[in-house]
């Protein structure tokens, strides 16, 4: 209603519903009405309400207003094509101070609008013998009441003879029409809320009148005994206490259905709200159902499942929303310039899930958990590390053990043809000292293979690198070796004080010493550790060893990656000469293998994660490893095993010339 009590009302509603996520499709605001001849004005406000509600996606409308709004709403439904009738089902909500009445042209109207309402109306009973007191008013058992008179004649549509008037136009009012053969909307045999509110009234006074009548009775009495000596103190205690309104405020009494009447502190009814819903038969009988209380301790009570809703809603719950719900998986996006119940639904990003509808935001899983495929659940993560039980690890562990095991055939055979030309022609002592660190390397490969624990993730990179470091410090010296001896052939050379076993030992060692004492800071300053990672790969929680300082362990490939550079550039510059001395060549192309392998190794190892960049770090050292042991050790082997007429003086000195 558009006066005072509207504008309150919108004013305590409004906030209280938005913090329940409820908005507004519309609000339209009802002129006061003071009398029916204003129809055209009726009519006009009924139009826009009828254009408002068929346009909206709302279907659920709140009605306040007072009892005669109801008159405005009675309008609505002779709006449409085919009337009196909706082309929507709507849910009302009228709030306590609107009841159910009707104009005298709305007597016989369509009820239909009604059916399904919710209405709050302040707590009523019934009150024994009121049916049948309404039952028995009629103009002959009330004469001289005009009031009854003048609602007889409207109700029933007749007039009562005048013996002054011989021709009396309409139908004669007998007296004896029933009162309950009149429309419900018109006239109610039940005690309404508000009627129920005036019994009480009504009995509250007759209690604080009986009080007041008592306490009175008790002071009089009081002044007979105590004499003219109280007479004035008596008479303002009658002034302060014997009021009316005093006593009202503190009456408390059982009316006759059982219900408790007493006032608070601010002199208002102790009493809270009936939801009422209004049910409209096919025969166009009316009558209300109790489905729900407020109470002003408890809060609000409904039984849903007892609730008659609207026809067009087949008895499914409405739902009243401009937008459809958003499912699990997804969240809401609020469009722009409409009201923020009006939003559209947008998948969760990846890494995140809803798993109620509607949220305004997607959720993270904890760390222990990712998102499911519909991102509407938190699944839990597999703990998992490169282990000899899945296929990779043991194809992997298969190749470590297969490489060392051929390390360690040559290794043999090298030993048992030790005074051979070749063997001996080749440094036979740096020879055993590669063999045996290639050897290692591969079995340090599998140190990665298996549980991440303390003491395996604190030496598994510093034993890779110095026995590596060893390993290729070694074909440094073996190509250095072969460098010296060949100037050293040459007359008047001074460098063959420089060959022998002192050189090469001396290479390998200060080399080595080098690269063990990166480790050994790395190892002091900070250590690797075992740790676990969460975030690099979404459905895992990975086991790994944390390198401590990632620039240590870069140090320590970058050291590696020196050596071999300077190997192979060394290596290539002697790859002509005489194939007697010479094993250059193979060296020259073990080294590209080699370096090949860790310059690609860096790439690899930082696009891949888990367990697969422990994975790619073994290939690395196996593939290195191998490229070292077949070209410098294959073609030997060959001529030591299948060529053995080939491993004598006489051939290597006819090679030579």
């Amino acid at each position: 209603m558009d006066n005072e009590n509207g504008e309150v009302f919108l004013q305590t509603v409004l906030p209280e519903f938005s913090q329940k996520g409820i908005c507004f499709d519309f609000i339209i605001r009802i002129p006061t009405l003071t009398s029916t001849s204003e129809l055209n004005e009726i009519l006009e406000d009924g139009l826009k309400i009828y254009n408002e509600l068929m346009n909206s996606t709302a279907s659920v409308v709140v009605f306040y207003g007072e009892s005669y709004s109801m008159m405005i709403l009675r309008w609505i439904p002779y709006f449409a094509e085919n009337p009196p009738s909706l082309p929507k089902g709507i849910v009302w909500l009228t709030t306590a101070a609107m009841e159910l009445t009707s104009q005298l042209y709305q007597k016989n109207w369509e009820t239909k609008i009604f059916h399904g309402v919710l209405s709050f109306t302040t707590h009523s009973n019934d009150i024994p013998g009121f049916k049948a007191f309404a039952e028995s008013q009629n103009p002959l058992s009330a004469k001289g009441d005009g009031f009854i008179r003048d609602f007889w004649q409207q109700a029933f549509e007749c007039v009562f003879a005048d013996p002054n008037v011989e021709d009396v136009k309409g139908n004669i009012c007998t007296g004896k029409e029933k009162l309950e053969s009149l429309p419900a909307p018109f006239f109610e045999m039940s005690m309404t809320s508000h009627s129920y509110s005036i019994y009480n009234a009504v009995c509250a006074v007759a209690h604080a009148l009986h009080h007041m009548s008592s306490t009175r009775f008790t002071y009089q009495a009081m002044e007979r005994r105590g004499g003219w000596k109280y007479q004035m103190l008596n008479i303002v205690k009658r002034q302060s206490t014997i009021n009316l309104h005093n006593f009202l405020r503190r009456v408390s009494f059982n009316n006759s259905v059982g219900d408790k009447i007493s006032f608070d502190e601010y002199g208002e009814i102790v009493a809270g709200f009936d939801v009422i819903n209004w049910i409209v038969s096919s025969n166009q009988s009316f009558h209300r159902v109790k489905v729900g209380n407020v109470d002003p301790n408890q809060g609000l009570t409904i039984n849903g499942d007892g609730i008659t809703w609207p026809n067009h809603f087949n008895q499914s719950h409405p739902l009243s929303l401009c937008t459809e719900r958003c499912h699990p998986g997804t969240r809401k996006k609020l469009k722009d310039g409409e009201p923020f119940c009006c939003y559209d639904c947008i998948p969760c990003p990846e890494g995140k899930i809803s798993a109620q509808e509607d949220m305004n935001e997607c959720n993270i899983c904890s760390e222990e958990k990712y998102p499911n495929n519909n991102q509407d659940l938190c699944i839990p993560k597999e703990t998992t590390f490169l282990s000899f039980e899945e296929p990779l690890g043991i194809s992997l562990g298969c190749f470590a053990f297969a490489f060392s095991f051929i390390t360690a055939l040559v290794l043999g055979t090298f030993l048992k043809h030790h005074d051979t030309p070749i063997v001996k022609a080749n440094n036979k002592d740096l020879t055993y000292m590669l063999l045996i660190s290639l050897l290692l390397c591969f079995l340090s490969a599998l140190l990665f293979i298996g549980w991440p624990g303390k003491v395996v993730c604190l030496f598994r990179q510093t034993a890779f690198g110095t026995i590596f470091s060893v390993a290729v410090s070694c074909v440094l010296a073996k190509t250095m070796t072969v460098v010296l001896a060949f100037m050293a052939t040459k007359p008047g050379s001074r460098m063959r004080k420089w060959v022998g076993k002192r050189l090469a030992i001396a290479i390998v060692f200060s080399c080595s010493f080098i690269q063990g004492g990166i480790c050994t800071v790395w190892l002091a300053s900070s250590p690797p550790f075992p740790d676990v990672d969460m975030h690099s790969i979404t459905k895992e929680i990975v086991m790994e060893c944390n390198e401590g300082s990632v620039t240590m362990f870069y140090c320590v490939l970058g050291y590696m990656g020196f050596l071999a550079l300077v190997s192979f550039t060394v290596a290539f510059l002697a790859r002509k000469l005489p194939d007697s001395f010479n094993e250059a060549k193979f060296i020259t192309f073990s080294m590209l293998v080699f370096c090949s392998v860790w310059l690609s190794f860096i790439p690899s190892y930082l696009s891949t994660k888990g367990k697969y960049m422990v994975a790619v770090e073994i290939f690395s050292i196996l593939a290195s490893g191998a490229g070292l042991l077949g070209f410098i050790f294959g073609p030997k082997c060959y001529i030591i095993v299948l060529r053995p007429e080939l491993n004598n003086r006489e051939h290597l000195i006819r090679n030579k010339t």
